[in-house]
């Protein structure tokens, strides 16, 4: 069973860059797609960024395309989401799952990203 924490959020003004973590625990990582998702208050959480076993083919929603790079390093067991050029749409709770057999799973906790005007 494949657990992850989040890291990363903060407070950044528009235009300003964040990274965020995602750590796993296990041995399987590199068995799985991971995904980066968010969820802003009184919306549904919806995917942001994912990325294949090995990290060679990458997918992004339209709204952050060309600001947000979803990376791995399987060797550290981590997966990371480089956001720049922030905008105040995308305060959220940024969270990192598991792509299984049945869908996305194994939510960390999340991570909160505030972004001012």
């Amino acid at each position: 069973q494949v657990q992850l924490v989040e890291s990363g959020g903060g407070l950044v003004q528009a235009g300003g860059s964040l990274r965020l973590s995602c750590a796993a625990s296990g041995r399987t990582f590199s068995s799985y797609g991971m995904g980066w998702f968010r969820q802003a208050p009184g919306k549904e959480r919806d995917s942001v960024a994912t990325t294949t076993r090995s990290g060679g083919n990458t997918y992004y929603t339209d709204s952050v395309k060309g600001r947000l790079t979803i990376s791995r390093d399987n060797a550290k067991n981590t997966v990371y989401l480089q956001m720049s050029s922030l905008k105040p749409e995308d305060t959220a709770v940024y969270y990192c799952a598991v792509q299984n057999g049945t869908g996305w799973g194994n939510w960390g906790q999340g991570t909160q990203v505030t972004v001012s005007s």
